[in-house]
């Protein structure tokens, strides 16, 4: 299990979502605006009163060149999730590459950093919440979801650290995946840079739970 493969897909254009796939550089920078300006509004107003006309003001596009591409509000949202997904995935592996990881909980807690980063500066990045929002799964989307992310990470901690991989290592990954989920949400309710209080409490949170089934955690030198 390599790093890159913690995630897949371009994480600029969207695939799921789209009605037509762009093929030109043209298309494909009028659909990245497109996410651009929703990722905007998205912070500006909330996920559950943004529209598609909304999306097209701030793009300085027709509506029609919104409905080329998405066919109604929640198909623009369920694409800029899957961005900022593949987004969060991408900088898991670069917050990997970068720290050069000793242990363990110090490749865990990349994923976190990450996860905060991306919250402190990546426009609209409150979206990965809109499928819990909305209660409804995203078809075709299902690498996006943490028991995904879970099984990619798994690999990793299995291969480059030594942990006992298989069913176990996955089911408690996931379970990690969804506590940091809902914590960090809570530390990011109110506050744009994060209540650090939540934050640390988060890593904690995190990290008995997984030395409880996997020891403690060796001193990085």
């Amino acid at each position: 299990m390599s790093l890159s493969d913690l995630f897949g897909g371009d994480p600029v254009v969207s695939g799921q979502q789209v009605r037509i796939e762009p093929t030109q550089q043209r298309s494909t920078a009028r659909l990245s605006g497109l996410l651009d300006a929703a990722a905007v509004v998205v912070d500006e107003v909330g996920f559950d009163r943004i529209t598609t006309a909304m999306v097209a003001e701030r793009a300085g596009a027709s509506i029609g060149t919104v409905y080329r591409y998405y066919p109604d509000r929640v198909a623009v949202l369920q694409a800029l999730r899957e961005r900022a997904v593949l987004r969060f995935r991408q900088r898991v592996v670069e917050q990997l590459r970068s720290s050069g990881p000793e242990n363990w909980w110090d490749a865990v807690d990349c994923a976190v950093t990450a996860f905060v980063d991306l919250y402190r500066s990546e426009p609209g990045f409150r979206i990965v919440h809109f499928a819990d929002r909305e209660r409804t799964p995203i078809s075709g989307s299902e690498d996006l979801e943490s028991g995904y992310f879970a099984r990619q990470l798994a690999g990793v901690l299995a291969e480059e650290f030594g942990l006992h991989g298989g069913p176990e290592l996955i089911f408690r990954l996931e379970v990690t995946v969804e506590m940091a989920d809902s914590i960090l949400s809570r530390a990011f309710h109110s506050d744009p840079n994060g209540d650090e209080r939540f934050i640390a409490e988060c890593r904690r949170v995190m990290r008995d739970y997984l030395v409880g089934y996997y020891g403690p955690v060796a001193a990085s030198v």
